[in-house]
């Protein structure tokens, strides 16, 4: 035995299981008396957020819940979705976060393939959730134990459908004497189930290391400091709010609670409580950009917003800069854990225009400090393309903030992880300096006669135009070219704007093959994260398909 390895073992003293239910007992110990979530009238301390939390999961453990049983969540951004990411973990069990714009069918299936032990449901969300716990137990008979949770913010309809209300169930039960967390750090801490666009959903396991090191990660990239003030108009249920619920612990910052994403709600919400940290998709930042200037009054200078969840237009980015929000460009999936890469901002970028900045900013960047690797490869070689800007790869990751595998799908984990590389199905090249830039999704290019066309390209081009809100350009099948861009446009309230203007503005910023052969103005599909749907644009457009296009 090597000296340094002699005597020297793991202790109780010098070791333990990596976890980000250790961030609420640090907050609740040194920050005890400090605020801790702000939800309409209610007001938490760190002390009282960590009692309550720690008595929910008193709650679940009478009811049953252990290592590695799954606990179902149907919640808006609300005191008790916090309290979830804090008490679920701290039994050892697994977190699964409801989407809550989807269908009866879809939460019965995702409910029924992680085997949900108990269900905590939001009173608004009582006729689906009734219509998905009956086919739960008809069509897959599982019958878990249901808790509703009657938000004091909450005065629209919704009956109680379970046989436990949550402010009873944590006054019945003392709280845990500390949030434990795991023994093995690469035990599952939640299951979220991807968009299910083709096929089934996949759950993404990920494990509390990758939690911990994430969470910390998004203090690194983002400089976050001491005692933040974040907003919540990110869902929690999207990849647990991008780890955020435990970022937010571990700086002792306060959660403030959003149950409804409205332009409104937002800049209020911000002006109220001196809000200086959010994160969301370009979407709402968008909403933010477009809102009346009145409602921006007032708002603490220098808010900081972070973006992805999908590739930003560069409107959106310099829009958000010449109103003042500071803004960091992060990239990730599910798979790992939300953000694991950031366009960082080398202090040259601050000499260069506005233009020139905002190019800089809209790609995506380079690994996060605590991931072990991201790079573009050649998918069928697994070489890494040159830095040369223009050869299209791959986008791939590795390291701790990577998912443990995909439940119950032993092929898909095998096929995302060939090669020892997570595969993410992005398409990008990489730039001279390293830092990374979509192209597009690998099932969004366009390829028109023999050419690829980036959606993305052109989407950006269409948002430089003053009366666009929303956009997506997806393939429309054509007889003399295979592909042609098809535009879906929303125009801005008030804005009127033609077809063919858009056309000409688009000729301006676009080679000719990569400018729109029609453009539709019709509402675009998105999901509760912002995200557009494309999928169901493009079965619009290939049931709409032209014969020929000249």
């Amino acid at each position: 035995m090597h000296q340094y390895e002699r005597d020297l073992d793991r202790h109780a003293a010098n070791f333990t299981a990596l976890s980000p239910v250790a961030f609420v007992e640090r907050s609740a110990e040194v920050f005890g008396d400090l605020p801790a979530v702000v939800h309409g009238a209610r007001r938490h301390t760190w002390a009282q957020c960590r009692e309550r939390s720690a008595r929910l999961a008193a709650a679940l453990r009478a009811l049953g819940v252990g290592r590695l049983d799954t606990v179902t969540v149907m919640l808006p951004n609300t005191p008790e979705m916090v309290e979830a990411h804090y008490a679920v973990p701290a039994l050892n069990a697994v977190l699964n976060t409801l989407n809550t714009r989807l269908d009866a069918p879809l939460l019965a299936w995702q409910m029924a393939h992680c085997e949900a032990r108990v269900v905590i449901t939001d009173r608004e969300f009582a006729p689906v959730m009734a219509r998905a716990l009956e086919i739960l137990r008809r069509e897959h008979g599982r019958e878990p134990v249901v808790v509703d949770v009657c938000d004091s913010e909450y005065t629209g309809p919704g009956e109680r459908i379970g046989t436990h209300e949550y402010e009873a169930l944590l006054a019945a039960h003392a709280p845990l004497p500390r949030l434990e967390g795991p023994a093995d750090e690469w035990d599952a801490i939640a299951v979220s189930y991807t968009s299910g666009t083709t096929g089934d959903p996949k759950g993404v396991v990920t494990h509390h290391r990758g939690a911990y090191l994430n969470a910390v990660a998004n203090v690194v990239t983002w400089t976050m400091p001491q005692f933040p003030t974040y907003l919540w108009t990110l869902p929690m249920f999207h990849c647990n709010g991008w780890c955020f619920p435990w970022t937010v612990a571990l700086q002792g910052g306060v959660h403030v609670c959003l149950r409804r994403v409205e332009a409104g709600a937002i800049l209020g919400a911000m002006r109220e409580h001196g809000v200086d940290h959010y994160c969301a998709a370009p979407i709402v930042h968008n909403l933010i950009i477009n809102a009346d200037p009145a409602l921006r009054e007032g708002l603490r200078a220098g808010v900081r917003g972070m973006v992805a969840g999908a590739a930003p237009p560069a409107a959106m980015i310099e829009g958000m800069a010449q109103i003042g929000f500071d803004i960091t460009h992060v990239y990730g999936l599910t798979e790992v854990y939300g953000p694991a890469s950031v366009a960082v901002k080398r202090p040259s970028w601050a000499a260069e225009s506005l233009s020139e900045q905002t190019r800089l900013n809209g790609r995506q960047g380079v690994r996060y400090a605590l991931q072990d690797g991201m790079t573009v490869m050649d998918p069928a070689t697994m070489q890494e393309v040159p830095a040369d800007g223009t050869t299209l790869g791959e986008i791939m990751f590795r390291g701790n903030i990577t998912m443990k595998g995909y439940l119950k799908n032993p092929k898909a984990t095998t096929a995302a992880f060939e090669g020892g590389w997570f595969h993410t199905g992005d398409l990008a090249v990489l730039e001279p300096d390293r830092y990374v830039k979509i192209k597009d999704r690998s099932k969004d290019i366009i390829i028109s006669g023999g050419e690829n066309i980036s959606s993305i390209e052109v989407e950006d081009a269409l948002y430089r135009h003053p009366a666009v809100l929303a956009c997506a350009v997806v393939a429309r099948p054509d007889a003399k070219w295979g592909e042609t861009p098809l535009a879906y446009v929303e125009a801005k309230p008030g804005s009127t704007v033609t077809a063919e203007e858009l056309v000409a503005h688009c000729r301006q910023l676009l080679a000719g093959y990569k400018v729109p052969r029609e453009i539709r103005f019709e509402a675009i599909p998105k999901t509760s994260t912002g995200k557009i749907q494309k999928f169901e644009l493009r079965q619009r457009a290939k049931a709409g398909a032209l014969p020929a296009d000249g």
